[in-house]
């Protein structure tokens, strides 16, 4: 039974004498906390005491990581553990290893890139959202991430760079319309002009026509507006006619006071579009007629701060080359050679006080971005010679080189018309410290150059200095053929696979079999393949040498009518190529080579089942092997389950041999039998 009672009154409502805020409760909960309930302070008594904590965590982020690799919280809580730890090389290493699991997760790319700027590591950061936006070019936000980050470090250069790169993918409106508010942003309208246009191609949707038209009413003149309008109108053509556009191009003439040109508009409109979809139309031009009747300065602030900051940094440590780097593009937009040039020559000034390569990988660079500076910006060649001889001079070539510097020297050169200096600059090179690179780059522009007997001594120059490597046996063999002296392309080879060493032997062996193959030469491909299988017996030689028979014409075979149809597979072509399985077959069986077998049998019937007969595919068919689990005993005298193959033509000894038991078998029981019905008649 329900109560007739209502809500009890409250009697008193003034405000009570003690007044108690929230903080005050949460303040008075906290002192107030149980010793036992309060979560426990750890303190480290000595910095062996937290190593040992920081191993002991390291374990079970390790152990977590390994249970469920894809659980990609696990790898942030590691990573983010190891940054607060200030390990900073540490939680790298976990982020790149949890990229390796699953290098589309977007999320752990914004946590990545987060942590490195956190961190200051502007470079790093750069690094880590090139990759990301390489790997993921449809993922805006890794692009927003991006721009945000160049723009908060006031490389508006960059910036541009990324949006163009971005924009080359042709993302939705919202992208575009953010590189224009950058160009607003910075005064450059003319920039932000020229993004509309790109933009309203990809995508020329009427609200995007009249975005363009806003911001020329607010930056630019009336006529680019009415430009933009025409051409928006021209654009969309009658079939793809908006309200909308025609609206929005009135009233902005309206607002000009131009009330003629508006009603023209509005009239041109209607008379072109269905009363169906310009209801709206009609409505403003309703009203129109009841109500008219007939009618670029902060940047050298940002400059100077940036300019300081990268004082500060250099002046803390000289060997920071990231941010040599970064000062100097800085100087680079205020275009002041002067400026650029002090930040250079001080950079490159910081000489690595060590022979290790790896400490003089960042400081090369500064030189390169020296050099390209005067040449394709200051055009002062003379000094783009010195920085690039400087810098030669400067390498330790005894223990290292860098083969980009000389290339780049050499190519250098090369604009400059000066062919002799840049052969001298890649002789020199050769000499002092020979690299497959430098080969490679000096035949390249002996090739350009046509100077085909020069590419012939580089080549055995380096196959001289380096005669394992097949890629330039190959390179040269190439070489040959195409001045057709297939002699010399036959030696090459020749001397190529009598080498004792190659790195990968059968790139050389596949390339003269192909070279042969393509010159016609049948008899001389089959040579090859002979002796490529005195070397070995790998499988896959032995389906290469069928497929060859297979589609080696016979002499006799007629020539199809189209030069586009190939002609038939003969028989003699299909029974060639079933004898090369055949003789593959028989020897993996001599050898007892079981997966060689069975990989040979399963390209043999995929041949059969195309080009075979039916008693040719059944015959197969009865060699073809089946898995079966058999048990094997281990050195500890346990025993394990394994899969194994079982080829029917092997156990046909065996299954005669099980017969004769059974049948022995059957005889004794037969007549034990027989002698105990004697016993029973007997009793």
């Amino acid at each position: 039974m329900e109560s007739s009672r209502g809500p009890p009154r409250v009697k008193n409502k003034a405000a009570a004498p003690q007044q108690i805020s929230a903080e005050q409760l949460l303040r008075e909960a906290v002192d107030r906390q149980e010793e036992g309930v309060k979560a426990p302070t750890q303190r480290f008594a000595d910095l062996e005491e937290l190593h040992e904590f920081q191993g002991r965590k390291r374990r079970e982020f390790e152990d977590y990581v390994r249970r469920n690799r894809i659980n990609m919280g696990n790898w942030l809580r590691y990573a983010m553990w190891e940054l607060e730890q200030k390990e900073y090389r540490r939680a790298r290493s976990v982020f790149e290893r949890a990229l390796d699991c699953d290098p589309t997760n977007v999320q752990l790319w914004v946590r990545y890139v987060e942590a490195e700027m956190k961190e200051r590591n502007i470079n790093h950061a750069r690094n880590v959202l090139d990759r990301a936006v390489t790997i993921q070019p449809r993922i805006d936000k890794l692009w927003y991430k991006y721009v945000y980050m160049e723009e908060m470090l006031g490389q508006i250069p960059n910036v541009r760079q990324v949006f163009e790169r971005w924009m080359s993918w042709e993302p939705d409106e919202a992208a575009w319309l953010a590189y224009i508010k950058l160009e607003k942003r910075y005064g450059e309208f003319e920039r932000a002009r020229n993004i509309f246009e790109r933009f309203t191609i990809v995508h020329p949707e009427a609200r995007n026509w009249i975005k363009w038209a806003k911001f020329e009413d607010e930056n630019g003149t009336s006529d680019l507006v009415r430009e933009v309008y025409g051409i928006a109108i021209e654009t969309l053509g009658e079939d793809f006619m908006d309200e909308k556009l025609f609206i929005a191009y009135a009233r902005f003439e309206s607002k000009l006071k131009e009330f003629e040109r508006a009603r023209a508009i509005y009239k041109y409109a209607l008379d072109r579009m269905p009363r169906s979809s310009s209801a709206l139309l009609h409505k403003q031009y309703t009203q129109f007629e009841k109500q008219y009747g007939d009618q670029s300065g902060v940047e050298d602030v940002v400059l100077s701060k940036r300019r300081v900051l990268y004082e500060e940094q250099v002046t803390e440590n000289p060997s920071n080359y990231d941010a040599w780097f970064d000062y100097a593009r800085l100087e680079e937009t205020s275009a002041d050679p002067a400026r650029v040039r002090d930040v250079y020559e001080r950079a490159i000034a910081q000489i690595p006080p060590s022979r290790e390569k790896r400490h003089w990988r960042r400081y090369v660079y500064l030189w390169i971005f020296y050099a390209m500076y005067e040449e394709l910006t200051t055009k002062d060649i003379h000094r783009t010679a010195s920085i690039y001889q400087e810098c030669l001079n400067l390498v330790p070539h005894k223990s290292f080189t860098f083969a980009k510097i000389w290339i780049l020297k050499a190519q250098f050169e090369l604009r400059q018309s000066q062919l002799d200096r840049a052969r001298k600059t890649m002789g020199t090179a050769i000499g002092l410290c020979p690299k497959n690179k430098l080969f490679r780059a000096y035949v390249e522009l002996e090739l350009k150059l046509f100077e085909f007997s020069r590419c012939r001594t580089l080549y055995e120059k380096w196959i001289e200095w380096d005669p394992s490597n097949s890629t330039a046996w190959i390179k040269f063999a190439e070489l040959e053929r195409g001045l057709e002296d297939f002699e010399r392309v036959r030696g090459i080879f020749e001397l190529a696979v009598q080498q004792p060493t190659l790195d990968m032997p059968e790139l050389v062996w596949k390339a003269w079999i192909d070279f042969e193959d393509e010159e016609g030469e049948v008899e001389r491909c089959r040579a090859l393949y002979e002796r490529l299988l005195q070397k070995t017996d790998h499988v896959k030689v032995w389906i290469s040498f069928a497929q060859f028979e297979l589609n080696v014409p016979d002499a006799d075979a007629e020539e199809p009518e189209d030069e586009e149809t190939e002609p038939p597979i003969s028989d003699a072509a299909k029974s060639r190529a079933r004898a090369v399985f055949s003789r593959a077959s028989k020897l993996y069986k001599d050898r007892d080579l079981t997966s060689e077998r069975v990989a040979l049998l399963n390209a043999w019937k995929g041949f059969e089942d195309v080009h075979g007969r039916p008693e040719d595919q059944e015959a197969l068919a009865k060699q073809m092997p089946r898995r079966i689990k058999k048990r094997r005993k281990l050195d500890d005298d346990s025993f394990e389950e394994y899969m194994d193959y079982v080829f029917p033509a092997d156990d046909e000894g065996a299954a005669k041999l099980g017969k004769l038991l059974a049948a022995a078998q059957k005889f004794k029981r037969e007549k034990e039998e027989a002698a105990a019905r004697e016993a029973a008649a007997a009793g």
